[in-house]
């Protein structure tokens, strides 16, 4: 007969990956991200455990987005006070802090509870090539973009 297996926190190991988003779409780079910190390309996958890699995503503020959406995405903050609502366009946010953008798109399609705020701690971005984790030698993922 079939047993079935769990995997147990022990017996995780998780990978380094390194992503270069100049010149990739916003939304190819957040779905290959978030596949990859959900660990949805491994073999022996759970969704109750955080069993997904650790990705590090460089060049942040050379990431691309379609013709007229600079203009037109907004993202918006709430202080949580009445009329307190913040709005910026993808333009402006991508000068002063081009990782929210990064972050925010690949929070989108974690899990919406505590799972997915763990998971959220396993993505690191940075606007400029240069980052500190060369010590632990993540692999480089090369992404198409094939939208151009």
């Amino acid at each position: 007969m079939f047993k079935t297996t769990t995997i147990k926190q022990k017996d995780l190991q998780q990978k380094w990956y390194l992503i270069d988003a100049q010149g990739i779409r916003l939304g190819r780079l957040a779905t290959n991200v978030a596949g990859l910190i959900m660990g949805k390309n491994k073999v022996a996958r759970t969704n109750n455990i955080n069993n997904g890699d650790v990705v590090v995503v460089v060049n942040s503020g050379k990431v691309d987005i379609y013709k007229n959406k600079p203009e037109k995405k907004k993202y918006r903050t709430h202080s949580g006070y009445i009329g307190r609502i913040h709005e910026q366009t993808f333009a402006e946010l991508i000068k002063k802090n081009p990782g929210k953008i990064i972050n925010s798109a690949v929070k989108g399609m974690l899990p919406q509870n505590k799972l997915g705020k763990m998971l959220l701690k396993n993505l690191y971005v940075y606007p400029e090539a240069d980052h500190p984790h060369s010590a632990q030698k993540p692999i480089q993922i090369k992404l198409k973009n094939i939208n151009k």
